[in-house]
């Protein structure tokens, strides 16, 4: 398993497990800063103040929610039988907000319609094809 959700027990030594812990605190405190800069700007252009406990309370419950929807994308892509999450899992993910999935599958088509067709990702054709009519035809004049 992953040595960082440390799910099925934990093998490595007690110096590469502070190691993880020690990642874990930073890329906490990074996301806390993230999130409390976030809903600070947000309240400011609307004119409001926030309280530092509520801050504080929604940067928790941001990070929480970030490492429920690490832990589902992982499954989503264990199950089926891949090592890395792709844009499906995302958008499987948002299942209960149809709203938040409608979203994502538009974002998901626009950066595919901007992705530049690879050559290797194409089927090379059969020698019987290339030696008859091409699969397309141009009819612009």
């Amino acid at each position: 398993m992953d040595p960082i959700t440390m799910e099925g027990g934990y093998n490595g030594s007690d110096e590469e497990k502070e190691d993880v812990e020690e990642t874990n605190s930073h890329l906490r405190d990074r996301f806390r800063l993230s999130t409390i800069s976030i809903a600070e700007s947000e309240a400011k252009q609307d004119n409001m103040e926030i309280s530092q406990p509520v801050i504080v309370c929604i940067s928790d419950l941001a990070f929480k929610y970030a490492e429920q929807l690490a832990e589902d994308l992982e499954m989503f892509a264990h199950h089926a039988g891949r090592k890395s999450v792709n844009m499906n899992d995302v958008i499987i993910s948002a299942h209960r907000n149809t709203h938040l999935a409608d979203l994502l599958r538009s974002f998901s088509y626009n950066l595919k319609a901007k992705e530049p067709q690879s050559e290797k990702k194409r089927k090379k054709s059969s020698s019987k094809e290339s030696k008859g009519l091409p699969s397309v035809l141009n009819l612009d004049p």
